[in-house]
């Protein structure tokens, strides 16, 4: 199971932190994505981690103001969003991707990849 928190409303220029508090399987085993939709868009991928040795993966978009880490303590995935846009604006999604024996590479954003997905959280940046 997968569940997104930290969404909500803020300021253009604002900075916010996603949280993906993940149970039922072995986290450090996993490799966690972040996905986000915005209104009339297609799902897009935005950053991946290997929870056992926190490799990480961006979409062009997201490289320097998108940073992704893991908690294996707290079996949680961060994802900080900092000078928000109006066009960051959007439901973001976490999922897990799992494999017998450990998922020890980055689906690279592939849907079959991905086994676990959770509800999603709403992002909303004001201008």
């Amino acid at each position: 199971q997968l569940v997104e928190s930290g969404g909500g409303l803020v300021q253009s220029g604002g900075s916010l932190t996603l949280s993906c508090t993940c149970s039922g399987f072995a986290f450090n085993e996993a490799a966690i994505g972040w996905f986000r939709q915005a209104p009339g868009k297609a799902r897009e991928g935005v950053a991946e981690i290997t929870n056992m040795d926190s490799r990480t993966y961006y979409s062009e978009f997201a490289k320097g103001r998108f940073t992704i880490s893991s908690d294996s303590a707290r079996n949680t995935v961060a994802l900080q969003i900092d000078r928000l846009t109006p066009e960051d604006t959007a439901v973001y999604f976490c999922a897990a991707a799992r494999k017998d024996g450990g998922q020890w590479y980055l689906p690279h954003f592939l849907d079959y990849e991905y086994n676990d997905w959770g509800q999603g959280i709403q992002v909303t940046v004001s201008s």
